[in-house]
């Protein structure tokens, strides 16, 4: 989810919800305790250089149980961090406190905002001989055309 979406979302909600993978959801009484910008500059293993840019949300839930983060606060520490920090329309990752830090994608259910498991993976796949996936098919999907190795034919 980029952050333009987030702000359509968030003025259409009465209420800000999480839902981890798991679907459990985030404590309500959470804060929002950062919005930031993360530049990640690197070489990937095939020696290509690369930089990524993601908008950072850092939720946390503490001993506040009254807290509750409205809509329009949530839309105000956007805006001011868009202003300060010069924050454009970049993918949002969310940091969340479990065993460790978990990063995850952001989503919309309709309703909620969704923790989305992220993925490692290779950038260079040709260069670091990955092979590729082998194709898989159903036995039922091949062809029963008759081929010139049956009995009686003369391809042997």
């Amino acid at each position: 989810m980029k952050l333009s979406e987030i702000k359509t979302v968030l003025s259409t909600l009465d209420n800000v919800a999480f839902v981890l993978p798991n679907r459990t959801r985030v404590p309500e009484h959470f804060h929002v305790t950062e919005v930031g910008l993360i530049t990640k500059n690197f070489i990937d293993c095939g020696g290509t250089v690369r930089k990524e840019t993601v908008v950072n949300f850092q939720l946390w839930d503490a001993n506040d149980f009254e807290h509750r983060l409205k809509p329009k606060k949530l839309l105000n520490i956007i805006s001011l961090s868009e202003k300060i920090l010069g924050i454009e329309d970049y993918e949002i990752e969310v940091e969340y406190q479990s065993d460790t830090i978990g990063k995850y994608n952001l989503g919309f259910n309709g309703t909620d905002f969704v923790l989305l498991n992220k993925q490692t993976a290779c950038l260079a796949e040709a260069e670091c001989g990955i092979p590729q996936e082998k194709q898989k098919i159903n036995l039922s999907e091949i062809s029963t055309q008759t081929s010139c190795c049956t009995p009686g034919g003369s391809c042997c």
